[in-house]
Protein backbone atom coordinates (compact mmCIF):
# COMPACT_ATOMS: atom_id res chain seq x y z
CA UNK A 1 0.00 0.00 0.00
CA UNK A 2 0.95 3.52 -0.69
CA UNK A 3 2.12 5.97 2.27
CA UNK A 4 -1.24 7.40 1.63
CA UNK A 5 -3.87 4.13 1.77
CA UNK A 6 -1.89 3.22 5.09
CA UNK A 7 -4.26 5.91 6.31
CA UNK A 8 -7.35 4.76 5.67
CA UNK A 9 -9.26 3.14 7.93
CA UNK A 10 -10.08 -0.03 5.96
CA UNK A 11 -9.03 0.14 2.69
CA UNK A 12 -10.25 -2.59 0.45
CA UNK A 13 -9.09 -5.82 -0.54
CA UNK A 14 -7.54 -4.94 -3.62
CA UNK A 15 -5.25 -2.21 -1.56
CA UNK A 16 -4.31 -4.43 1.12
CA UNK A 17 -3.51 -6.98 -1.39
CA UNK A 18 -2.20 -5.01 -4.33
CA UNK A 19 1.29 -6.83 -4.06
CA UNK A 20 -0.67 -10.40 -3.93
CA UNK A 21 -3.07 -9.75 -6.50
CA UNK A 22 -0.03 -8.60 -9.22
CA UNK A 23 1.84 -11.63 -8.01
CA UNK A 24 -0.93 -13.77 -8.92
CA UNK A 25 -1.80 -11.78 -12.32
CA UNK A 26 1.91 -12.18 -13.77
CA UNK A 27 2.19 -15.56 -13.13
CA UNK A 28 -1.29 -16.84 -14.00
CA UNK A 29 -1.48 -18.87 -16.84
CA UNK A 30 -4.50 -21.13 -16.27
CA UNK A 31 -7.82 -20.43 -18.49
CA UNK A 32 -9.38 -17.59 -17.41
CA UNK A 33 -13.70 -17.48 -17.68
CA UNK A 34 -15.30 -14.54 -19.52
CA UNK A 35 -14.45 -11.36 -18.25
CA UNK A 36 -12.47 -12.33 -14.87
CA UNK A 37 -9.58 -11.03 -14.14
CA UNK A 38 -8.02 -14.03 -12.43
CA UNK A 39 -8.48 -17.67 -13.42
CA UNK A 40 -10.26 -19.81 -10.88
CA UNK A 41 -7.32 -21.34 -9.61
CA UNK A 42 -5.50 -17.92 -9.05
CA UNK A 43 -8.61 -16.24 -7.20
CA UNK A 44 -8.73 -19.73 -5.01
CA UNK A 45 -5.27 -19.29 -4.00
CA UNK A 46 -5.76 -15.81 -3.52
CA UNK A 47 -8.13 -16.47 -1.12
CA UNK A 48 -7.12 -19.62 0.56
CA UNK A 49 -3.42 -19.07 0.71
CA UNK A 50 -0.37 -20.01 -0.92
CA UNK A 51 1.93 -20.24 1.53
CA UNK A 52 4.95 -21.38 -1.31
CA UNK A 53 4.39 -18.35 -3.77
CA UNK A 54 3.95 -15.68 -0.94
CA UNK A 55 0.04 -15.95 -0.65
CA UNK A 56 -1.25 -15.23 2.71
CA UNK A 57 -4.46 -16.98 3.85
CA UNK A 58 -7.28 -14.37 4.22
CA UNK A 59 -10.26 -16.62 4.67
CA UNK A 60 -10.13 -19.51 7.65
CA UNK A 61 -13.42 -22.00 6.33
CA UNK A 62 -13.51 -25.09 4.16
CA UNK A 63 -11.71 -24.61 0.99
CA UNK A 64 -14.35 -26.63 -0.70
CA UNK A 65 -16.82 -23.59 -0.47
CA UNK A 66 -13.90 -21.39 -2.03
CA UNK A 67 -14.21 -23.68 -5.10
CA UNK A 68 -18.39 -23.78 -5.40
CA UNK A 69 -18.68 -20.24 -4.67
CA UNK A 70 -16.47 -19.45 -7.72
CA UNK A 71 -18.03 -22.02 -9.63
CA UNK A 72 -21.18 -20.31 -9.29
CA UNK A 73 -20.26 -16.99 -9.97
CA UNK A 74 -18.74 -18.39 -13.59
CA UNK A 75 -22.23 -19.23 -14.44
CA UNK A 76 -25.54 -17.10 -14.74
CA UNK A 77 -26.60 -17.14 -11.54
CA UNK A 78 -25.73 -15.22 -8.22
CA UNK A 79 -24.12 -16.36 -5.19
CA UNK A 80 -26.04 -15.98 -2.37
CA UNK A 81 -23.53 -16.35 0.88
CA UNK A 82 -26.14 -17.46 3.86
CA UNK A 83 -25.06 -17.83 7.66
CA UNK A 84 -24.82 -15.94 11.73
CA UNK A 85 -23.61 -13.32 11.99
CA UNK A 86 -19.72 -12.65 12.17
CA UNK A 87 -19.15 -15.66 9.70
CA UNK A 88 -16.94 -13.55 7.53
CA UNK A 89 -19.52 -13.38 4.83
CA UNK A 90 -18.75 -9.83 4.00
CA UNK A 91 -15.63 -10.79 3.82
CA UNK A 92 -15.54 -13.77 1.88
CA UNK A 93 -17.67 -11.93 -0.77
CA UNK A 94 -15.22 -8.72 -0.96
CA UNK A 95 -12.34 -11.51 -1.41
CA UNK A 96 -14.37 -12.86 -3.64
CA UNK A 97 -14.91 -9.70 -5.58
CA UNK A 98 -11.39 -8.44 -5.97
CA UNK A 99 -10.19 -11.84 -7.22
CA UNK A 100 -12.97 -12.47 -10.25
CA UNK A 101 -13.00 -8.16 -10.89
CA UNK A 102 -9.71 -6.70 -9.71
CA UNK A 103 -11.94 -4.24 -7.85
CA UNK A 104 -14.77 -5.07 -4.88
CA UNK A 105 -15.98 -1.88 -3.79
CA UNK A 106 -19.54 -2.03 -6.31
CA UNK A 107 -21.20 -2.59 -3.42
CA UNK A 108 -25.03 -2.12 -2.22
CA UNK A 109 -26.01 -2.34 1.16
CA UNK A 110 -29.39 -3.24 1.89
CA UNK A 111 -31.47 -2.14 4.66
CA UNK A 112 -35.05 -0.48 5.38
CA UNK A 113 -34.27 2.71 3.44
CA UNK A 114 -32.33 0.99 0.78
CA UNK A 115 -34.29 1.97 -2.49
CA UNK A 116 -34.24 0.99 -6.01
CA UNK A 117 -32.11 3.94 -7.38
CA UNK A 118 -29.67 2.85 -4.55
CA UNK A 119 -29.32 -0.36 -6.87
CA UNK A 120 -29.85 0.38 -10.62
CA UNK A 121 -29.08 4.35 -11.35
CA UNK A 122 -30.55 7.80 -10.56
CA UNK A 123 -30.45 11.39 -11.90
CA UNK A 124 -28.34 14.72 -11.20
CA UNK A 125 -31.19 16.74 -11.37
CA UNK A 126 -30.10 19.73 -11.63
CA UNK A 127 -28.12 18.23 -15.44
CA UNK A 128 -31.56 16.73 -15.95
CA UNK A 129 -33.69 20.09 -15.39
CA UNK A 130 -31.73 21.98 -17.84
CA UNK A 131 -30.47 19.49 -20.47
CA UNK A 132 -33.05 17.12 -19.87
CA UNK A 133 -32.28 12.68 -20.05
CA UNK A 134 -28.88 12.09 -21.04
CA UNK A 135 -26.37 9.73 -20.18
CA UNK A 136 -24.95 12.77 -19.04
CA UNK A 137 -27.31 13.57 -16.14
CA UNK A 138 -27.90 9.74 -15.56
CA UNK A 139 -25.67 8.71 -12.12
CA UNK A 140 -25.12 4.83 -12.13
CA UNK A 141 -25.75 2.90 -8.64
CA UNK A 142 -23.80 -0.14 -8.60
CA UNK A 143 -25.71 -2.48 -10.40
CA UNK A 144 -25.96 -0.40 -13.28
CA UNK A 145 -21.99 -0.16 -13.26
CA UNK A 146 -21.14 -3.95 -12.55
CA UNK A 147 -23.32 -4.76 -15.64
CA UNK A 148 -21.46 -2.10 -17.86
CA UNK A 149 -17.86 -2.83 -17.06
CA UNK A 150 -18.27 -6.47 -16.43
CA UNK A 151 -17.66 -6.82 -12.49
CA UNK A 152 -19.13 -8.39 -9.70
CA UNK A 153 -21.62 -6.43 -7.76
CA UNK A 154 -21.63 -7.41 -3.89
CA UNK A 155 -25.62 -7.35 -2.24
CA UNK A 156 -24.64 -7.19 1.12
CA UNK A 157 -27.98 -8.18 3.94
CA UNK A 158 -30.21 -8.15 1.12
CA UNK A 159 -32.96 -9.79 2.79
CA UNK A 160 -32.80 -6.32 5.03
CA UNK A 161 -34.40 -4.81 2.10
CA UNK A 162 -38.26 -4.62 1.51
CA UNK A 163 -39.56 -7.12 -0.21
CA UNK A 164 -40.06 -4.71 -3.63
CA UNK A 165 -36.60 -3.38 -3.58
CA UNK A 166 -35.49 -7.23 -3.44
CA UNK A 167 -37.53 -8.26 -6.48
CA UNK A 168 -36.18 -5.17 -8.59
CA UNK A 169 -33.20 -7.72 -8.91
CA UNK A 170 -35.64 -10.13 -11.02
CA UNK A 171 -35.06 -8.90 -14.34
CA UNK A 172 -31.27 -8.12 -13.84
CA UNK A 173 -30.46 -11.91 -13.01
CA UNK A 174 -32.31 -12.88 -15.33
CA UNK A 175 -32.49 -10.88 -18.59
CA UNK A 176 -28.49 -9.38 -17.49
CA UNK A 177 -29.84 -5.75 -18.82
CA UNK A 178 -31.23 -2.68 -16.94
CA UNK A 179 -33.82 -0.49 -18.87
CA UNK A 180 -33.62 2.71 -18.49
CA UNK A 181 -36.81 4.35 -19.93
CA UNK A 182 -36.10 7.86 -19.94
CA UNK A 183 -33.78 7.37 -22.32
CA UNK A 184 -34.06 6.71 -26.11
CA UNK A 185 -32.11 3.82 -28.49
CA UNK A 186 -29.19 2.36 -27.45
CA UNK A 187 -29.01 4.09 -24.84
CA UNK A 188 -32.07 3.19 -22.95
CA UNK A 189 -30.61 -0.43 -22.71
CA UNK A 190 -27.92 -1.17 -20.88
CA UNK A 191 -26.82 -5.23 -21.39
CA UNK A 192 -24.48 -6.86 -19.08
CA UNK A 193 -20.72 -7.68 -20.02
CA UNK A 194 -18.41 -11.03 -19.32
CA UNK A 195 -17.80 -11.41 -15.63
CA UNK A 196 -20.88 -9.15 -14.43
CA UNK A 197 -22.11 -11.14 -11.45
CA UNK A 198 -23.76 -10.87 -8.03
CA UNK A 199 -23.10 -12.16 -4.48
CA UNK A 200 -25.32 -11.21 -2.02
CA UNK A 201 -25.06 -12.02 1.46
CA UNK A 202 -27.85 -12.65 3.95
CA UNK A 203 -27.45 -13.46 8.11
CA UNK A 204 -29.48 -16.49 9.54
CA UNK A 205 -31.15 -14.24 12.09
CA UNK A 206 -32.64 -11.83 9.76
CA UNK A 207 -34.76 -14.92 7.73
CA UNK A 208 -38.36 -13.84 8.32
CA UNK A 209 -37.70 -10.02 8.53
CA UNK A 210 -37.99 -9.73 4.33
CA UNK A 211 -38.04 -13.47 3.45
CA UNK A 212 -36.81 -13.85 -0.25
CA UNK A 213 -39.10 -14.45 -2.74
CA UNK A 214 -39.12 -18.10 -4.46
CA UNK A 215 -38.86 -16.36 -7.80
CA UNK A 216 -35.63 -14.42 -6.56
CA UNK A 217 -33.95 -17.66 -4.80
CA UNK A 218 -34.30 -19.75 -7.85
CA UNK A 219 -31.55 -16.75 -9.52
CA UNK A 220 -29.21 -17.79 -6.32
CA UNK A 221 -27.18 -20.60 -5.64
CA UNK A 222 -27.08 -20.51 -1.44
CA UNK A 223 -23.84 -21.61 0.23
CA UNK A 224 -23.69 -21.47 3.80
CA UNK A 225 -20.63 -20.04 5.70
CA UNK A 226 -20.87 -21.73 9.20
CA UNK A 227 -18.73 -20.64 12.62
CA UNK A 228 -14.89 -22.21 13.01
CA UNK A 229 -15.51 -25.15 14.67
CA UNK A 230 -11.68 -25.17 16.04
CA UNK A 231 -10.48 -23.55 19.17
CA UNK A 232 -7.02 -23.25 18.32
CA UNK A 233 -7.77 -22.27 14.59
CA UNK A 234 -10.12 -19.31 16.25
CA UNK A 235 -7.78 -18.62 18.39
CA UNK A 236 -4.85 -17.90 15.86
CA UNK A 237 -7.44 -15.95 13.64
CA UNK A 238 -8.65 -13.89 16.78
CA UNK A 239 -5.24 -13.53 17.60
CA UNK A 240 -3.62 -12.52 13.98
CA UNK A 241 -6.73 -9.58 13.48
CA UNK A 242 -6.39 -8.09 16.85
CA UNK A 243 -2.81 -7.32 16.49
CA UNK A 244 -3.31 -5.96 13.01
CA UNK A 245 -5.87 -3.54 14.69
CA UNK A 246 -3.94 -2.67 17.46
CA UNK A 247 -0.88 -2.07 15.35
CA UNK A 248 -3.48 0.39 13.10
CA UNK A 249 -4.60 1.62 16.33
CA UNK A 250 -0.77 2.81 17.78
CA UNK A 251 -0.81 -0.01 20.05
CA UNK A 252 2.71 -1.16 21.01
CA UNK A 253 2.36 -3.58 23.90
CA UNK A 254 2.41 -6.96 22.84
CA UNK A 255 -1.03 -9.01 23.57
CA UNK A 256 -0.90 -11.65 26.33
CA UNK A 257 -1.79 -15.39 24.72
CA UNK A 258 -3.06 -15.98 27.95
CA UNK A 259 -5.41 -13.52 27.81
CA UNK A 260 -6.68 -14.33 24.17
CA UNK A 261 -7.37 -18.21 24.86
CA UNK A 262 -9.41 -16.70 27.94
CA UNK A 263 -11.28 -14.16 25.66
CA UNK A 264 -11.83 -16.66 22.82
CA UNK A 265 -12.82 -19.60 25.20
CA UNK A 266 -15.08 -17.55 27.25
CA UNK A 267 -16.53 -16.54 23.26
CA UNK A 268 -17.24 -20.18 22.73
CA UNK A 269 -18.62 -21.44 26.02
CA UNK A 270 -21.40 -18.43 25.78
CA UNK A 271 -21.85 -19.17 22.41
CA UNK A 272 -22.30 -23.09 22.70
CA UNK A 273 -24.22 -22.51 25.66
CA UNK A 274 -21.80 -24.02 28.07
CA UNK A 275 -21.68 -21.48 30.52
CA UNK A 276 -23.77 -20.43 33.77
CA UNK A 277 -26.61 -23.22 34.42
CA UNK A 278 -26.85 -26.33 31.78
CA UNK A 279 -27.54 -25.09 28.22
CA UNK A 280 -27.89 -21.41 28.85
CA UNK A 281 -26.09 -19.40 26.27
CA UNK A 282 -26.15 -15.40 25.50
CA UNK A 283 -29.30 -14.53 22.86
CA UNK A 284 -26.63 -12.09 21.25
CA UNK A 285 -24.24 -13.23 18.59
CA UNK A 286 -21.14 -13.88 20.31
CA UNK A 287 -19.28 -14.52 16.83
CA UNK A 288 -15.43 -14.67 16.06
CA UNK A 289 -15.55 -11.28 14.52
CA UNK A 290 -17.52 -10.06 17.83
CA UNK A 291 -13.94 -11.63 20.05
CA UNK A 292 -12.30 -9.55 17.51
CA UNK A 293 -13.76 -6.65 18.62
CA UNK A 294 -13.45 -6.91 21.93
CA UNK A 295 -9.55 -8.37 21.95
CA UNK A 296 -8.87 -4.97 20.07
CA UNK A 297 -10.70 -3.18 22.43
CA UNK A 298 -9.03 -5.11 25.68
CA UNK A 299 -5.99 -4.26 24.09
CA UNK A 300 -6.30 -0.07 23.65
CA UNK A 301 -7.87 -0.20 27.03
CA UNK A 302 -4.50 -1.77 28.60
CA UNK A 303 -2.37 0.46 26.43
CA UNK A 304 -4.16 4.10 26.73
CA UNK A 305 -5.50 3.63 30.08
CA UNK A 306 -2.35 2.12 31.91
CA UNK A 307 0.62 2.05 28.93
CA UNK A 308 0.38 -2.01 29.30
CA UNK A 309 -1.40 -5.06 27.70
CA UNK A 310 -5.03 -5.73 28.24
CA UNK A 311 -5.83 -7.96 31.21
CA UNK A 312 -8.68 -10.49 31.25
CA UNK A 313 -10.72 -8.15 34.13
CA UNK A 314 -10.16 -5.71 30.83
CA UNK A 315 -12.11 -8.78 29.08
CA UNK A 316 -14.84 -8.02 31.45
CA UNK A 317 -15.47 -4.54 31.57
CA UNK A 318 -15.57 -4.68 27.55
CA UNK A 319 -17.82 -7.89 27.31
CA UNK A 320 -20.69 -5.59 29.16
CA UNK A 321 -20.92 -3.92 25.62
CA UNK A 322 -21.18 -6.71 23.22
CA UNK A 323 -23.31 -8.91 25.19
CA UNK A 324 -26.20 -6.72 26.39
CA UNK A 325 -27.49 -5.79 22.61
CA UNK A 326 -30.85 -7.67 22.57
CA UNK A 327 -31.93 -9.30 25.93
CA UNK A 328 -31.18 -7.95 29.71
CA UNK A 329 -31.34 -11.32 30.38
CA UNK A 330 -27.63 -11.93 29.06
CA UNK A 331 -25.83 -9.49 31.84
CA UNK A 332 -26.92 -11.98 34.36
CA UNK A 333 -26.77 -14.79 32.10
CA UNK A 334 -22.70 -13.52 31.49
CA UNK A 335 -22.56 -13.27 36.01
CA UNK A 336 -23.39 -16.42 36.42
CA UNK A 337 -20.68 -17.60 33.39
CA UNK A 338 -18.39 -15.42 35.63
CA UNK A 339 -19.18 -16.46 38.97
CA UNK A 340 -20.08 -20.32 38.25
CA UNK A 341 -17.63 -21.12 35.53
CA UNK A 342 -14.43 -19.12 35.55
CA UNK A 343 -13.71 -20.82 38.83
CA UNK A 344 -13.35 -23.92 37.14
CA UNK A 345 -10.78 -23.55 34.85
CA UNK A 346 -7.46 -23.44 35.67
CA UNK A 347 -4.56 -20.53 35.25
CA UNK A 348 -4.02 -16.85 36.58
CA UNK A 349 -6.14 -15.05 33.71
CA UNK A 350 -9.38 -17.38 34.57
CA UNK A 351 -8.64 -16.43 38.41
CA UNK A 352 -8.44 -12.44 37.18
CA UNK A 353 -11.81 -12.98 35.08
CA UNK A 354 -13.66 -14.44 38.17
CA UNK A 355 -11.97 -11.66 40.45
CA UNK A 356 -13.62 -9.23 37.72
CA UNK A 357 -17.19 -9.96 37.86
CA UNK A 358 -18.11 -7.11 39.84
CA UNK A 359 -17.07 -4.37 36.82
CA UNK A 360 -20.56 -6.21 35.31
CA UNK A 361 -23.05 -3.13 35.67
CA UNK A 362 -26.03 -3.71 37.12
Amino acid sequence: MSKQDETLQRPPAEVRYADELALLRVGDTSPRPPGWWLSMDAARRFIVGDERNGISRKFVGDPSLIDRSLVTLATSRGLMLVGEPGTAKSLLSELIAAAVSGVSTLTVQGGAATTEDQIKYSWNYALLVSEGPSTRSLVPAPMLRGMAEGKVVRFEEITRCPLEVQDSMLSLLSERVIAVPELTGSEGMVFAREGFNVIATANTRDRGVNEMSAALKRRFNFETVFPISDFATELALVEQEAERLLAQSGVQAPQRKDVLEVLVRAFRDLRSGTGGRDGEKLSTVMSTAEAVSVAHAVGLRGWFLRGESGSAEDIVACLAGTAAKDDAEDLARLRRYLEQQAPRRKGAAWSELHGARYLLPG
